[in-house]
């Protein structure tokens, strides 16, 4: 066994937090993108990309966005209660990007970057047209950390691009999803990996699984 390589250190008691922050978004990657439209109370619609997304729970089924900081994508859903999630293609890389923009609260970032948005099946909030998934949820809970709020989505229909779907699922070469890495980067699917997971019975079964994973 070879000597462990040097590393860097970084102690987020010992730095600034846009530092640290800064070091998080490089190493956590890479991460899916919620493209979160919203509606204020006043009817205003937003539309803003949001990287701190996953899923939460599956039965129900529950996905998590957070924001940083009090954004207007979390007061909306906090006023209405309601808000899609829309995959990032490829094909919007720039416009995807623009909605990112810090534009005052009574803009609507989609019309300024000339994102097209179409109504949603089942609720009020639209999706972005060209999107080739749309997520739709009503709010189950926000929780408070720090200075951010994670936002939970009850999921109340998930609707995909029929061209997309093969043997009842989304398939990833037809999704062409984008993902934040750290600074301005961003990153593709790239090469498709595919490996099934070992059942234990079969690990302890076939010695053999466990020498050519550990590469005796």
């Amino acid at each position: 066994m070879t000597d462990s390589a040097e590393r860097a250190l970084f102690d987020p008691t010992e730095m600034e937090t846009g530092a640290f922050y800064r070091v998080m978004n490089s190493v956590v990657v890479p991460r899916p993108i919620a493209w979160v439209c919203s509606r204020s109370a006043d009817g205003v619609l937003n539309l803003a990309p949001h990287s701190f997304y996953t899923v939460a729970c599956v039965d129900p089924p529950v996905v998590q966005f957070t924001s940083v900081g009090r954004k207007d994508s979390l007061r909306n859903v906090e006023a209405t209660g309601e808000f899609t999630v829309s995959l990032t293609p490829e094909a919007l890389f720039e416009q995807i990007n623009a909605t990112g923009t810090d534009f005052p609260a009574g803009v609507s970032e989609a019309e300024e970057c000339g994102v097209r948005l179409e109504p949603s099946e089942r609720v009020s909030v639209p999706r972005v047209a060209e999107s080739p998934v749309s997520v739709e949820c009503t709010l189950h809970s926000t929780v408070r950390l720090g200075d951010s709020t994670v936002v939970f989505g009850r999921v109340r229909l998930i609707s995909v691009r029929a061209d997309a779907v093969r043997d009842g699922r989304p398939r990833i070469e037809h999704l062409r999803p984008l993902a934040r890495l750290g600074g301005n980067e961003w990153t593709t699917i790239g090469e498709i990996k595919e490996i099934p997971r070992i059942p234990y019975r079969r690990w302890a079964e076939d010695p053999t699984i466990g020498e050519q994973v550990r590469g005796d």
